[in-house]
């Protein structure tokens, strides 16, 4: 994403055809896709999961919000030991405790159990994440090489995504939601054997000094209680003791967090990233964007199940425009926006991204999803993709090389923490527009749909938003000049 120093050989390995960069994108994407993958895989297995493991009201989404909010959560972490201890050995640890953690899943026996699991799990997509795209950035040369594969990455990212519900439904209609984790544990063992053989070693240059670990434990505390507290004004109200503490107990942990990091000589994240407006506003973008994604997937794959009590697999194939339009869209984008420039790409995406959310308003409890839902997924996958991807590209454009791993991390981290936050918040805010119906004497599929409207209007804030924080980003058109000024 960033241009960061070249790779040096591993001793162990000589150079080969294994190392030439088609490979190492080929190797280095499938991690990203399994680890996004695992984000939207669960969605389709919800109502299996709350049955078997007697989750109960806003409970159950704690199984997405905590593996979201520690990957989130240790990214700047992640990032940072990338480039000190070693993009590839983090991208292996982290490759470890992702299997590892997925395997424990599928043999969890209670709700509590699988939600400890999916947050250590969320800390290995933590380490493996920032470690994979800072490797992609020293593999491929500055310029249009790089662009495009970023373009690919985005793509299949998005692919992920969707793939994500239509995998997990094959696995809960033909084995059971047990599958959902246990699938991940051959193609990890997979990327780990071959991982040596592909991928050089490369680190930032050492500059010394403690390393940073108060910056990702406040970080983590204070966004956890933000979450918390979000998830339980919908029970306890936004009044209530507890709720008011738990928010300001996360206003008191995120302040320390900052000035903990402005008095570190080697902080886990150089506050002095934030001088860029590019890099700033990015990273609001990009939290908007994850807000928007993790509402659209879990409003539709609830309404697919619930209002139109489709299968798990029927839900899962629903989705597949919008990975067709994430695809298109991130591919698209790569190539434009070294000729328009970051801004026009990034409006564009917000205005389908919007136009596609507006379009799925017209879903009822009876619609016909070729004219309602297959237009809306196949808008929203080609608009949130075209707003991603520049989004990526512009953020990172004047950060230095040695920050390549932190900056990576913080603009993933951005993305992740937006979409707990924004999926607590809308859970919260669609659970109590559902019991308010309920209680009016509405039938459950209409009280259902109603909810399910509120959700998409929040998420369509959201998507208009993110078009107004791009009117004030700054352009930028990368060219290969450019991002060689970079160190590269």
């Amino acid at each position: 994403m960033s241009a960061v120093t070249h790779p040096h050989p591993s001793p162990a390995v000589s150079p080969s055809r294994w190392r030439a960069p088609a490979v190492v994108l080929t190797l280095l994407a499938v991690a990203q896709f399994i680890d996004v993958l695992d984000v939207t895989i669960v969605n389709v297995a919800l109502p299996h999961i709350q049955s078997d493991l007697h989750f109960t009201g806003n409970n159950l989404q704690w199984v997405i919000s905590i593996y979201v909010l520690f990957y989130g959560g240790f990214l700047l972490l992640g990032g940072r030991l990338a480039d000190l201890w070693g993009r590839r050995r983090t991208f292996t640890a982290g490759l470890v405790l992702f299997g590892v953690s997925s395997l424990a899943a599928g043999f969890t026996s209670n709700g509590l159990e699988l939600v400890v699991v999916r947050a250590v799990q969320g800390l290995g997509g933590s380490l493996m994440a920032p470690a994979a795209l800072a490797l992609l950035t020293v593999t491929f040369p500055a310029g249009r090489q790089r662009d495009v594969a970023l373009g690919i990455w985005g793509g299949l990212a998005g692919l992920g995504g969707t793939l994500g519900v239509v995998i997990g439904g094959v696995l809960v209609d033909a084995l059971s939601w047990r599958w959902i984790f246990f699938v991940n544990v051959p193609l990890i063992a997979l990327i780990v054997a071959l991982t040596p053989v592909v991928i050089a070693e490369s680190r930032a240059p050492k500059t010394g000094g403690r390393f940073d670990l108060a910056g990702p434990v406040l970080a983590t505390s204070g966004l956890l209680a933000l979450v918390l507290g979000i998830i339980r004004s919908d029970a306890l109200g936004w009044g209530s003791s507890e709720v008011v503490g738990l928010l300001l107990a996360a206003l008191g942990l995120l302040l320390a967090f900052v000035v903990v990091e402005s008095r570190r000589r080697h902080p886990m994240l150089p506050l002095s990233l934030f001088r860029s407006r590019a890099l700033s506003l990015g990273n609001v973008m990009l939290a908007l964007n994850g807000g928007t994604i993790l509402a659209v997937f879990y409003l539709n794959t609830t309404y697919l199940q619930l209002v139109r009590h489709e299968s798990a697999f029927g839900a899962g194939m629903s989705f597949l425009p919008m990975g067709i339009g994430a695809i298109i869209g991130a591919v698209v984008a790569g190539q434009i926006v070294t000729r328009v420039g970051t801004r026009p790409v990034q409006l564009a995406g917000a205005v389908l991204t919007a136009l596609g959310l507006a379009w799925s308003l017209r879903v009822g409890v009876t619609s016909s999803y070729p004219s309602t839902l297959l237009v809306s997924f196949l808008l929203f996958g080609v608009g949130i993709t075209s707003l991603g991807v520049p989004t990526q590209v512009g953020a990172v454009a004047h950060v230095d090389h040695h920050n390549a791993g932190v900056s990576s991390g913080l603009l993933n981290a951005s993305y992740q923490i937006g979409g707990a936050i924004g999926l607590a918040t809308l859970t919260t805010l669609t659970t109590s527009r559902v019991v308010h119906l309920l209680g009016a004497g509405e039938a459950p599929t209409h009280a259902l749909a109603g909810g399910y409207h509120l959700g998409v209007m929040l998420a369509l804030g959201l998507a208009v938003a993110n078009g107004v924080v791009a009117l004030f980003s700054p352009s930028v058109t990368p060219t290969t000049e450019m991002i060689r000024s970079m160190g590269a």
